[in-house]
């Protein structure tokens, strides 16, 4: 897989020409000069998102990008990748824009590399139209990766990417960082994850479980611990609950709770932040055969409780079931877990909203008004317990699913929170990992919807548990 490397970026600007990023209602005439009136016919008056390319002697001289400083979503800035000509470009921010927003050339630049991405499983992409990477900029770096990463693992076809070679993409990531890491296969992990082992007993390629652990350079063994877990369901049939064909098209997105939480990782150890970090993947696949789980069959998770499978294609939440419950053995003080869960949150929500549960109001409200600030947003739906009774079953403590048809998303949350301990502060993640078509800084194909999100939720986590010890 490809290393996520940045090469749309450039440290040297020789030869770079400039993109002026401007204010609609600021003075233009020293940007667009005699070609003012011809420019505003070409491309329409002045309003916040409009690229002018201002001619020279040799062509493109240089462009003139009008931005909207309340806009929050740096993927305004994506179209910049696709739009400017080829050749070597560098951000150059008016004064009075970057009195009223000071990261804006940070945000341009993430915004430029979102745009910029494309798939590749083959040889690397080449990039015609390049940024300058400069000093004010260099914090977006982390999440950029990030984002490429978690895009190309979502991404790549499920014949290169089954449950071995994602473990083995994470822990390539995480052992970068000096991450301790296990990958769990074989008896180990039935024994470990037999809730999870059943999930992956239909494939021919076997199961995999990542288990990491870091901790930051100044952070004690007392540090916050966060915890995160993805569902790293490689590709989902649907079991004996067979999917329609229209539905397999896209299951290799369905590790994409996996990726979403691997590109978090990422960037929190890049960062270098006082924490202690555990992370944990459940690489399956979910097949059919003589081994497969099937309808009607009663599993012991690693809780002990047991769980009658009225649903195979429902294995998302048996594959997280053991996984949250080992994370609670260590106690975290968050705890975050991100799946392709359910397709009635997309029923709900949509495509480009994530659905957020959580058992903690104030982790909630971090999360979302997270979300809203860097304009990354997700939407909460309750842990509404009324629906509790639709999972209980006769012949075992738990349903996978219930014969309602209605409240998925609901009820899938509700089962996962039987394997987190109450006093864990735990938030759900049921995610698309998708983009449909293609709009600015967000290609059609695997997308890590929330991560920018979930980032500054955990810094401001993070701050806020400093700040209350420290007073």
């Amino acid at each position: 897989m490809r290393n996520p490397e940045l090469l749309c970026l450039i440290e040297q600007a020789d030869d770079a020409r400039a993109v002026h990023l401007a204010l609609v209602d600021q003075d233009l005439d020293a940007l667009l000069g005699s070609h003012r009136a011809a420019l505003f016919e070409m491309s329409g008056s002045p309003e916040p998102g409009r690229l002018y390319l201002v001619p020279g002697p040799e062509g493109v001289a240089q462009a003139v990008l009008l931005v909207d400083p309340a806009a929050r979503d740096v993927a305004r800035f994506g179209d910049l990748a696709t739009s400017l000509p080829a050749g070597n470009w560098r951000l150059k921010p008016s004064a009075e824009l970057r009195a009223i927003c000071p990261d804006i050339a940070a945000d341009a630049t993430l915004g430029f590399c979102m745009g910029a991405y494309r798939f590749a499983s083959g040889p690397e992409v080449t990039f015609k139209t390049r940024l300058f990477l400069s000093e004010g900029a260099r914090s977006v770096v982390p999440m950029a990766q990030a984002i490429w990463l978690g895009r190309d693992l979502i991404n790549q076809p499920a014949n290169l990417l089954g449950p071995e070679e994602l473990a083995q993409a994470a822990a390539d990531v995480l052992r970068v960082h000096g991450a301790q890491c296990e990958i769990v296969s074989s008896e180990a992990l039935t024994n470990a994850y037999p809730c999870l082992a059943a999930v992956g007993a239909g494939s021919d390629r076997a199961a995999r479980v990542v288990k990491a652990s870091w901790r930051g350079s100044a952070a004690s063994a007392e540090a916050p611990l966060l915890s995160l877990v993805g569902k790293g369901v490689c590709f989902d049939t649907g079991g004996y609950d067979i999917k329609p064909a229209s539905g397999m098209l896209r299951m290799k997105k369905d590790m994409g709770g996996a990726a979403l939480m691997l590109s978090l990782a990422h960037v929190l150890m890049a960062q270098d932040l006082p924490i202690r970090l555990e992370l944990r993947l459940g690489c399956v696949e979910n097949s059919i055969s003589g081994h497969a789980m099937r309808p009607g069959d009663i599993l012991t998770t690693r809780a002990g409780l047991t769980v009658e499978v009225g649903n195979t294609d429902a294995e998302g939440r048996l594959v997280l079931s053991d996984l949250l419950t080992e994370a609670c053995e260590s106690h975290p003080d968050w705890l975050l877990d991100a799946a392709t869960l359910t397709g009635a949150a997309r029923v709900a929500l949509g495509p480009d909203l994530p659905a957020l549960f959580s058992n903690d109001e104030n982790l909630a409200q971090t999360i979302l008004k997270a979300g809203c600030d860097v304009g990354d947003a997700m939407w909460q739906l309750p842990l509404w317990h009324g629906y509790d009774a639709w999972l209980r079953r006769k012949n075992a403590n738990l349903g996978n699913v219930t014969d309602k048809p209605m409240a998925g998303a609901i009820t899938a949350a509700l089962f996962l929170q039987n394997f987190v301990e109450p006093t864990v502060k735990w938030a759900h993640l049921d995610t698309y990992a998708w983009n449909d078509s293609v709009s600015s800084g967000r290609p059609e194909g695997g997308e890590t919807l929330a991560l920018r999100a979930l980032m500054e939720a955990a810094l401001r986590m993070i701050n806020e548990n400093v700040g209350s010890k420290s007073a």
